[in-house]
């Protein structure tokens, strides 16, 4: 019971608390609200067990639900955290796929724990239990598509990948990436060894997991930590006797750069990334992030730098329109967040 309350309080928080405010195109920052809540109003599906802990079908779904539901959740969340900038819709079949597996899974225990009148014989539980053996087996390879596809987020925005810092919290989502590592040493003693009091202690820890995990997401200033990513890339190391030809072929990238993101006016792509930049020249990623860092300073503040001048330019030749609609129109993603690039471009200069 502490364990299913706190999940209901963790879904009620997420639900009011949360995002009901933030704007639609800044929701990847935390994984999807109604997704999220409806993962964590899941476990109301344990109610039998709390009611009557001896109940054989209880205990039956009861044992079944972590290795069940625990790599699918996982897999669901981390796929749905990178949102609309890494195109979550190109994994929502993906998604659709094993969440049908996990719904035809799980649903005879269900039914069997929930209706009146058992209709599973004990043969019938115990051949289940392959099942859902099975099934976590394959949802371990669903989360693990999930992690290693998060990872190679995680790598692209290392390297200074994007112009607008809010596309991907590379910080937070290093530590979110192990989320499904941390549990599972507590998923699976109770159903391997049938141990109710391994459940008991299993629910006790993931309640205060939910708490802390609740504590640690909600408040504010951990949003405002997400967003403050430090930007840069090493320099190649040049030797003295190519430095001289390595300018001029920064020169002509420069050119092709200034060609590409001014005047065929990409800054105004509000998730342009280097990787469209280096589409566009002739010269591999090495020399444009190094155009970059010797004669536009970075890569995001020379695109934010334009997108701010588009603002100005737009607010003054569309008098009527808000802020955000021209924030969105200059290459921001959000009002939110051309005001954080003009106070970090008002810091640097």
């Amino acid at each position: 019971m502490l364990y299913v309350t706190t999940c209901w309080c963790f879904a009620a928080v997420r639900w009011f608390h949360t995002c009901r405010v933030p704007k639609e195109r800044q929701r990847y920052i935390w994984p999807d609200r109604k997704l999220q809540v409806l993962v964590y109003s899941m476990a109301t599906l344990l109610l039998p067990y709390i009611i009557d802990p001896t109940d054989e079908a209880a205990w039956v779904l009861m044992k079944s639900y972590f290795p069940a539901t625990y790599y699918f959740y996982c897999g669901l969340l981390l796929l749905c955290y990178a949102g609309s900038v890494k195109q979550w819709n190109r994994w929502k079949s993906v998604s659709w796929g094993a969440a049908i597996i996990v719904i035809a899974t799980m649903l005879i225990p269900v039914l069997n724990a929930w209706l009146p009148v058992e209709f599973m014989s004990s043969d019938g539980l115990y051949f289940w239990h392959y099942v859902i053996t099975g099934e976590s087996f394959v949802m371990m390879a669903f989360c693990i598509m999930a992690m290693w596809q998060v990872w190679q987020w995680i790598r692209e925005g290392r390297d200074a990948n994007y112009s607008n810092p809010d596309d991907f919290p590379v910080k937070y989502a290093s530590i979110v990436v192990i989320y499904p590592f941390i549990l599972t040493p507590l998923v699976w003693p109770a159903y391997v060894f049938d141990s109710r009091l391994l459940m008991a202690i299993l629910h006790l820890l993931l309640a205060v997991f939910n708490i802390v995990l609740l504590i640690t997401v909600m408040p504010a200033w951990r949003r405002k930590a997400i967003l403050s990513e430090d930007e840069g890339e090493d320099e190649p190391l040049l030797t003295a006797q190519h430095e001289a030809s390595v300018e001029e072929l920064l020169d002509e990238t420069a050119l092709e750069i200034k060609a590409y993101i001014e005047e065929g006016e990409a800054y105004l792509d509000s998730h342009l990334k280097i990787d469209d930049v280096v589409e566009h020249c002739q010269h591999g990623r090495t020399y444009v992030s190094l155009t970059f860092q010797r004669r536009f300073g970075s890569f995001s503040g020379y695109v934010n730098g334009l997108r701010l001048a588009h603002y100005e330019s737009y607010v003054a030749e569309h008098p009527n329109e808000t802020k955000e609609s021209a924030a969105l129109a200059s290459g921001f993603p959000s009002y939110n967040a051309y005001y954080r690039a003009k106070q970090r471009i008002s810091k640097e200069s």
